[in-house]
């Protein structure tokens, strides 16, 4: 599962380690969600570029967005079955670069959130699916999903679904669409190994797609922690967002 992730390794570095055309500069992010623009490792005609697109997939063939359940993560076991995914998985898979991302675990409500970054510090490369929609008057929107498996025994106890990280060995396998299949790269689609990630609790701050700051990464202590305001009452939720009943689980926020 992935519903909010992290940038915050200096772009130089990122550049270095995806290895992209472009030079982009832009500042840390500590609370990506859902809708944002986020940055995308691709590969056009041979060369990798470094592209912005809207987190929350939409297929060629939708015809109203406004009324498109939002995409944000993809199934391994099911996207080369699955209309909204199957030909990006063959055609134009992606890379995410990150530095961690959060999840909320435990039944009570507020869930607690985590923030769940790999054990040695290093940038991540999420697995994604890209797909380019364009609109009756020739508008082109760049979206992107990303791809989630089965999470190890260790990462299991936070949530049973874990975001797939391309190890930076596989990122030429997994960006290489020129065969038009994944025949290839399935393989790669798995939780990462048992004690490959750590995590830790953190500040409910973070619920808060407006709070952007280093702070949210940092562990809790156990006074912060009782300190918190109690949760506000619910609100309802302007964009629909796909839930286990209506696709298969696929786009779940969290």
């Amino acid at each position: 599962m992935c519903g909010r992730f992290v940038i915050t390794s200096p772009p130089s570095a990122l550049r270095q380690i995806f290895g992209y055309l472009e030079q982009p500069n832009f500042p840390p992010r500590h609370n990506i969600a859902p809708t944002q623009p986020v940055p995308v490792v691709i590969v056009e005609n041979g060369i990798r570029h470094f592209r912005l697109m809207r987190w929350g997939l939409l297929p060629a063939w939708v015809k109203d967005p406004g009324t498109f359940t939002l995409l944000i993560n993809a199934r391994s076991e099911t996207a080369l079955e699955k209309p909204a995914f199957r030909n990006a998985i063959r055609r134009r898979r992606c890379l995410i670069p990150a530095d961690g991302y959060y999840e909320w675990q435990g039944p009570a409500k507020p869930r607690r959130p985590y923030f769940i970054h790999r054990r040695d510090g290093q940038p991540i490369g999420l697995a994604g699916l890209a797909e380019t929609w364009v609109g009756p008057n020739g508008e082109e929107l760049d979206t992107v999903a990303i791809v989630t498996a089965p999470a190890s025994a260790d990462l299991g106890v936070l949530h049973h679904r874990v975001p797939v990280t391309i190890a930076s060995d596989d990122f030429a396998r997994w960006l290489d669409c020129s065969d038009d299949s994944a025949a290839g790269v399935m393989a790669l689609l798995t939780a990462p190994a048992e004690g490959e990630f750590a995590w830790h609790e953190i500040s409910t701050r973070v619920n808060h797609v407006a709070n952007d700051d280093a702070q949210l990464i940092l562990p809790i202590t156990a006074e912060q922690r009782a300190a918190e305001p109690p949760k506000p009452a619910k609100q309802a939720s302007p964009r629909k967002v796909a839930a286990a009943s209506e696709d298969d689980g696929q786009g779940s926020l969290f």
